[in-house]
């Protein structure tokens, strides 16, 4: 059974992410800017304003978290509401707009950016955001990057440009986070719905958010639509596992129009039969040959 999990609209509800340690859910609704916190037991909903749109975020160690705001990546601590300024990829290219992020297996925070306007152009680039600080391009000429996920080993990493379109993946190094044999896994189009945000469980599938569908995707790894979820709202942005056990997805939404009528943006929840892969922590690579089992939010949904 689908449900929705908040009693208010979202614009552009985005990058939920499970915190095992809270065991809260954090997402955010891009425009507003906001980012939120969800206890699902208590249904208890914290808000947190930001300076500039925020478009994605990861946890970090201490209780903070890495977020991608407009004006750059930041550290960010909620118990006191700092934020820390990392770097900006791209402190002179006003037409874009930081987008989907995520800490990749090797400790590192992953951001892509997207060409704010439209129609859309391939000005936005993948950035990977060390533990050092430094920032380095990985790709480039996209229009809406998106979509990022890793396999449940760490070695294979999921990339979307939700305009090509097309969900691309790469053998990923843990250790120095290099990509190499890039490859197409599926070119959805607007009708099956074109790729957004992503997430894996365990048995290895990749979980789309079909944005103009109102489907969830669910993909092999050799690129095989094994399963589609029809969602009760227009456009689904990204899903997250999540709660004890990571069997509960979470689905973000925006506002918009589908099938003759609008939609409110929201959170919507399901349990799955396979549990999700556990998100990574920024500045905590895991141990190369251990997998998902070295990280800590494996330990805890496996107990």
């Amino acid at each position: 059974m689908i449900e929705r999990c908040i009693d208010f609209s979202l614009e552009i509800g985005e990058s939920p992410v499970w915190d095992r340690a809270r065991d809260v859910l954090w997402f955010v609704d891009i425009p507003k800017p906001a980012i939120y916190s969800l206890d699902p037991r208590s249904r208890r909903v914290t808000t947190y304003g930001m300076p500039s749109m925020v478009g994605s975020l990861g946890l970090a160690d201490h209780g903070k978290l890495i977020v991608a705001l407009r004006s750059g990546v930041h550290m960010w601590d909620p118990s006191s509401g700092d934020l820390e300024f990392i770097v900006h990829p791209e402190p002179d290219l006003d037409v874009n707009r930081l987008n989907d992020g995520k800490v990749g297996p090797d400790g590192s925070f992953w951001v892509g950016s997207m060409h704010d306007a439209m129609p859309r152009a391939p000005t936005g680039s993948l950035y990977r955001i060390a533990p050092d600080g430094s920032c380095s391009k990985v790709l480039n000429g996209l229009h809406v990057s998106n979509g990022l996920a890793w396999s449940p080993d760490g070695r294979t990493m999921y990339h979307a440009d939700s305009r090509a379109p097309y969900i691309q993946t790469f053998d990923f190094n843990i250790a120095d986070g290099t990509l190499s044999n890039r490859r197409t896994l599926a070119e959805p189009d607007a009708t099956a719905g074109l790729p957004d945000g992503a997430a894996t469980d365990q048995n290895g599938v990749y979980w789309s958010a079909g944005v103009t569908a109102g489907v969830l995707n669910g993909f092999s790894p050799d690129g095989v639509l094994v399963r589609t979820i029809d969602l009760p709202v227009s456009s689904p942005t990204m899903p997250c596992f999540g709660g004890p056990d990571l069997s509960t997805l979470f689905i973000t939404s925006l506002s918009g129009q589908g099938s003759g009528s609008r939609s409110r943006g929201t959170l919507l929840s399901l349990r799955m039969e396979v549990p999700g892969v556990p998100v990574d922590v920024f500045g905590k690579p895991r141990s190369i040959g251990l997998g998902t089992a070295h990280n800590p939010q494996f330990q805890k949904a496996t107990r």
